[in-house]
C-alpha cells in the first residue's frame, strides 16, 4: 500500500546507501526502529552540498526530501515492507547553514511534509530542526528518525 503511494508520487526507493562511517544504518529494538542520519546521496554521490541560505532554500528542501527517501530505503530493506510502520515517532534534521540563517524549520518541513504525504496521520512526528556549521561530506542536510513498527 505504501509502495503504491510512493509510486503514485513518482518516488522510487533506491538501494540503501552504504554508511559513511563506522555504524549500522538501522537498529531495531522492541517495536522501535532507529535509522541513522541520512545524507542526500544518490548513486553513491552526495548530490546536495554546501551551506543553505535564503538564496538556495528550495535546494535545501530538495536535499531534505532526498534524505527521507534514503531513510525509507533503509527501512524497507530492514522490514521488507513500509506497511509495517505504525508511526513516525521522531525526526531530527540538521541543516548545514550560513551564519545568520534561521529558516531551518522551512528546510526540514520538506522532510516532515513528505512523511505526512506518504503516511498520513501515521507520519506526524516530533521533531528538531537545527543549523550546524558543517555536515559529513559537505552535505546540505542530514536527517535521522525513529519509527514505531508493527
Amino acid at each position: 500500500m505504501i509502495e503504491e503511494k510512493l509510486e503514485s508520487m513518482g518516488i522510487t526507493l533506491p538501494e540503501p546507501p552504504a554508511p559513511a562511517g563506522s555504524y549500522v544504518p538501522v537498529v531495531r529494538t522492541g517495536d522501535l526502529l532507529f535509522v541513522s542520519g541520512q545524507i542526500p546521496v544518490k548513486d553513491g554521490k552526495v548530490i546536495f552540498t554546501g551551506r543553505v541560505s535564503e538564496d538556495n532554500l528550495e535546494t535545501g528542501k530538495k536535499s531534505a526530501r532526498l534524505c527521507v527517501i534514503n531513510m525509507l530505503s533503509h527501512v524497507k530493506y530492514e522490514l521488507g515492507s513500509l506497511d509495517k510502520i505504525s508511526r513516525v515517532v521522531k525526526l531530527s534534521g540538521f541543516v548545514n547553514s550560513d551564519v545568520g540563517f534561521t529558516a531551518h524549520p522551512k528546510v526540514i518541513n520538506a522532510a516532515s511534509d513528505l512523511l505526512y504525504d506518504i503516511f498520513g496521520d501515521v507520519g506526524r512526528h516530533t521533531r528538531i530542526a537545527v543549523g550546524v556549521q558543517s555536515l559529513p561530506l559537505d552535505s546540505m542536510t542530514e536527517i535521522d528518525a525513529v519509527f514505531q513498527i508493527q
